[in-house]
C-alpha cells in the first residue's frame, strides 16, 4: 500500500512497482486518516509511507498505526532530519525521495523493490508484537582502555536502531569504535549527530586522516568506503571512494578487511541485522587473525540477512540476541 499526498510520486511509485511480478499494489492513500481507513480492508503486506502529509505527519501516524497494525513500513520522504525519528517510531526503513524524479528514478525504484522484498520476508510483525526483553546493565571498563583494541560494527536494514541500543549501554571509557551503517549521504552526518545526543561518546561522521580513539565512534560516510590504518601507535581511518563493494559504498567486508588487517587479535567485530552478505568474508577474517565476532541472531534481527551469511561461513564466534551483545562486547573486553 503506497501513502503519500503527492499525486506525482504516488504514479511514480505504483506503476514503477506494478511492473514487479513480485509486489501487487493493493491500494494507495493521500493522507493518514484515509489510509487508516483502507489498512483493515487491504491488509497490505507492506506500506510505503511519506512524512510530510496533510492532516497528520507520517511520525504521528507512525506512532499510532504500529501498535494496531504491526506491519513493515518503508519511510518514502525528502525530509532528512525526520528520518531517524521514524526509524524509533517502529518504521521497518526508508529511502529519499529523488531530487530529479526525472534522471533518478530508476535508481531509486530499484532500491525501494528491494526493500519492500526484505520487509515482506522480515519477522518484523512478530517481533514488535513481543514484550520488551529484559536487558542486563553494563558497567563501565576497567581503566586504562587497551588502546590497541578496535570494536568494529557493521549493519544495514534495522542496524541504526541495533546499533543504538548497543552503543546507549556502554561508558566513556570504550576503545575507539568504528562502524559501517548502509546509508545515503547526508544521513550519516546526521546519524553521528544523533549518537552524540543519546549516547556516553563522542560520534562523528568520518573524516579521512581521523584518529580513533577511547570513548570515539567514527561512522563511514555516506557513498565513501572507511578503511582502519595504524597511524604510530595507535589507528586512524583513511576514506576514499574506490569501486562497491558487495553493491555497497560505504562496505562493511572493507571495514572489517581492515581491521583484521591492522589490528589483528586485538580486534572485536560485531554483524548486525541488514540484507544481503556485505561483512560475512572481512568478519572471518578477523576471527582468522585470532579477533572475536559476534553476530546478531535471526530472533532479533529485522532482517536475518548479513548476519546469517556470517554465521554460515563460521565466521561468528558467538551469535547472540541483540540484547546481549553490549554485555558480550564488555565481557570480552575485560578479560583480555
Amino acid at each position: 500500500m503506497v501513502v503519500d499526498d503527492s499525486l506525482l510520486f504516488r504514479e511514480i511509485i505504483i506503476k514503477g512497482l506494478e511492473g514487479d511480478n513480485e509486489i501487487e499494489v493493493v491500494g494507495f492513500s493521500a493522507d493518514p486518516f484515509d489510509a487508516k481507513d483502507k489498512i483493515p480492508k487491504l491488509a497490505p503486506d507492506v506500506m510505503t509511507l511519506d512524512i510530510e502529509m496533510p492532516k497528520m505527519d507520517g511520525i504521528k501516524f507512525l506512532r499510532k498505526l504500529l501498535p494496531q497494525y504491526p506491519l513493515p513500513v518503508i519511510v518514502v520522504s525528502s525530509l532528512r532530519e525526520s528520518v531517524f525519528e521514524a526509524l524509533d517510531a517502529g518504521a521497518f526503513d526508508f529511502i529519499a525521495k529523488p531530487d530529479n524524479v526525472n534522471g533518478d528514478a530508476n535508481s531509486f525504484l530499484t532500491e525501494l523493490r528491494a526493500k519492500i522484498l526484505a520487509a515482506s520476508s522480515a519477522q518484523y510483525a512478530f517481533r514488535r508484537n513481543q514484550p520488551e526483553t529484559i536487558e542486563l546493565t553494563v558497567e563501565g571498563l576497567k581503566t586504562p582502555v587497551d588502546p590497541a583494541r578496535i570494536i568494529a560494527i557493521g549493519a544495514s536494514t534495522g542496524g541504526t536502531e541495533a546499533i543504538n541500543s548497543i552503543l546507549t549501554k556502554f561508558s566513556s571509557n570504550m576503545p575507539g569504535i568504528v562502524i559501517v551503517q548502509h546509508m545515503p549521504p547526508g544521513f550519516t552526518q546526521m546519524y553521528a549527530q544523533r549518537l552524540n545526543t543519546i549516547t556516553n561518546l563522542q560520534a562523528k561522521e568520518a573524516e579521512d586522516g581521523d584518529d580513533v580513539l577511547p570513548g570515539r565512534i567514527l561512522i563511514a560516510p555516506g557513498d565513501f568506503h572507511m578503511e582502519l590504518v595504524r597511524k604510530g601507535t595507535g589507528y586512524a581511518v583513511k576514506i576514499n571512494k574506490n569501486p562497491k563493494v558487495n553493491g555497497h559504498r560505504p562496505s562493511v567486508d572493507v571495514l572489517f578487511d581492515s581491521v583484521a588487517k591492522v589490528a589483528g587479535k586485538k580486534a572485536l567485530g560485531v554483524i548486525l541485522t541488514g540484507m544481503g552478505a556485505d561483512g560475512a568474508t572481512g568478519l572471518k577474517r578477523i576471527r582468522s587473525v585470532g579477533g572475536y565476532t559476534i553476530g546478531q541472531d535471526e530472533r532479533s534481527s529485522v532482517v536475518y540477512g548479513m548476519p546469517m551469511a556470517a554465521y554460515m561461513t563460521g565466521a561468528v564466534m558467538a551469535q547472540l540476541p541483540l540484547y546481549r551483545i553490549a554485555d558480550e562486547i564488555c565481557r570480552i573486553l575485560s578479560e583480555t
